[in-house]
């Protein structure tokens, strides 16, 4: 007898919920149906035995995330509380909030937003007696932003683009941003993602816990991941391989 979950999904739809132990790669474009494909794909997977806190869905917003959830939780009911359902960077909190001491921090660590990131690098610039006509503070912090992105730590950056002087000093007020957020007890928003690959890359064991935790993995707008998010998921599903990412090559 048909599983009721696949009852109304089109050929290729049902392929995508049908392939869960494999890595897949899907492409859907807008209004192909992929929020249901994924949340039908979740809630078959647990028809088939798979136990829900072994299951990590990941997408790009709190909107997307929130919508996610409450369609796996009407699909699956008792038990869907314990799927991880979250943006990459709500994952990344939670799982730093255990373990982020291994790398130096106090756990009650703050998470600063955009205007904390601002008031920050202006204190920096002023303890650098740097010039902010020379070096405004928005075009600074993008261009921080962008080397975390790309997992760039200031050395990394440093021997990458200093080459320059405008890029030395961009390397200088990278460095002692990060120690100024370390003094704070800080991460901000790009952090989230740099200390957890840096949290799996110097900690095995830690690592080996969450593969074992997470051995079905789906990210949603694969599109828009980054170098650090490729490396973040890449992580996790090195030991079992059962990663879906769902993509619109056309806003690629």
């Amino acid at each position: 007898m048909e599983s009721p979950i696949l009852q109304g999904l089109n050929p290729a739809q049902r392929a995508a919920v049908e392939a869960y132990d494999s890595a897949s790669l899907i492409i859907a474009g807008a209004g192909s149906g992929k929020t249901r494909v994924l949340t039908s794909r979740i809630a078959y997977m647990i028809q088939k035995g798979i136990k829900p806190k072994n299951i990590l869905a990941t997408t790009f917003t709190n909107k997307a995330a929130q919508e996610m959830r409450e369609r796996v939780d009407a699909l699956v009911g008792y038990g869907s509380e314990d799927i991880w359902i979250s943006t990459f960077h709500a994952t990344c909190s939670r799982i730093l909030r255990r373990h982020i001491d291994l790398l130096g921090y106090d756990r009650n660590f703050t998470i600063y937003d955009a205007s904390d990131q601002k008031s920050l690098m202006k204190e920096v610039l002023k303890e650098m007696k740097i010039d902010t006509k020379q070096f405004p503070e928005r075009s600074v912090m993008s261009e921080i932003s962008s080397a975390k992105n790309e997992y760039k730590s200031p050395l990394d950056y440093r021997n990458e683009y200093g080459s320059n002087f405008r890029n030395q000093r961009i390397a200088d007020i990278y460095e002692h941003y990060q120690k100024r957020l370390k003094e704070n007890n800080a991460l901000d928003f790009d952090d989230l993602l740099v200390k957890m690959v840096d949290l799996f890359q110097t900690n095995p064991d830690v690592l080996e816990h969450y593969q074992d935790r997470f051995q079905y993995i789906m990210v949603d707008e694969y599109q828009d991941t980054n170098t650090v998010q490729f490396l973040l998921v890449s992580l996790l599903a090195k030991k079992y391989r059962n990663l879906c990412v769902v993509g619109d090559d056309d806003q690629s």
